[in-house]
């Protein structure tokens, strides 16, 4: 399977950096598959989302959207409708005073034709449970129903990619279920690629796919199960692991035979049971 993106020994340096943002990086991402990319501040997390979509253009390397190189101009409209950003803060991506109308901004601008538009809202909106809200004023919403009015109306672009920047950084924990809930079945149901910055290890848990940077550099690269229960490793890291891995961890150092790659609250229940009824 060929990747939807393709980093190349990219690296970054900001002007008034001192050292790279992202210092050799490569990387592949597959169609269809969910990945959470971790890192403390200043590890380069942000700098490579804003890499996937041409926001920022490499220094050196390079980065392919479906082979597109992102340093091509003619194919930056391209690039953009297949890889969707969401940012941290919704507010700073709601235009208008209608939910409905705010999802419909961008394929507008992409001068998609009406009906389309309205089959695009439409489902936008019910994929991440907000239709019921379609015409209600974005600001009378709650910070969870606005990160997904966000990202219901970059789902209306149709994009391939949805890369997401922390976006529950600024919610409360019903805020964050609600977004992350969203976003797993957009990938899960619907097939959509899933590259989510998040410091919350219990987000990251639910990819199939856990990359950790360090420096502008990718230090681990696996499946949840096989990255967090390297606890001591990502503390060293300035990080921590899910409240289900610690927990297994401790079971396990007590003496019960728990698989330590149970990192989702439903395979660490279903792990203690098991090990308390044998």
């Amino acid at each position: 399977m060929d990747p939807v993106i393709r980093i190349e020994n990219v690296t970054y340096t900001y002007p008034d950096g001192a050292r790279p943002a992202l210092d050799g990086v490569s990387l592949d991402i597959l169609p269809g598959t969910f990945t959470a990319v971790l890192g403390s501040n200043g590890s380069g997390k942000s700098t490579l989302a804003k890499h996937l979509n041409a926001i920022l253009l490499p220094g050196a390397g390079r980065v392919l959207v479906d082979g597109m190189d992102t340093a091509d101009e003619k194919d930056l409209i391209a690039i953009r409708r297949r890889v969707g950003m969401v940012f941290q803060n919704p507010d700073n991506q709601i235009v208008a005073n209608v939910v409905e109308d705010d999802v419909a901004f961008a394929p507008e601008n992409l001068g998609v034709e009406s009906a389309e538009i309205r089959r695009r809202v439409d489902a936008a909106l019910k994929q991440v449970g907000m239709y019921d809200f379609r015409m209600h004023a974005p600001h009378l919403l709650s910070g969870g129903q606005k990160q997904r009015v966000a990202i219901a109306g970059v789902l209306a672009m149709d994009p391939e990619v949805l890369v997401l920047d922390e976006p529950t950084a600024m919610l409360d924990p019903r805020g964050r279920r609600e977004v992350i809930a969203s976003v797993e079945r957009l990938c899960r149901d619907r097939g959509i690629t899933v590259v989510l910055i998040t410091h919350h290890m219990d987000e990251a848990a639910r990819a199939d796919r856990v990359i950790v940077m360090d420096r502008g550099r990718i230090v681990m690269d696996g499946a949840p199960g096989q990255v967090f229960p390297q606890a001591d490793r990502l503390r060293a890291l300035r990080l921590t692991v899910p409240e289900t891995t610690e927990l297994i961890l401790r079971l396990r150092a007590a003496g019960l035979d728990l698989p330590p790659e149970a990192v989702t609250p439903e395979a660490c229940a279903d792990a203690v049971k098991e090990a308390l009824c044998h």
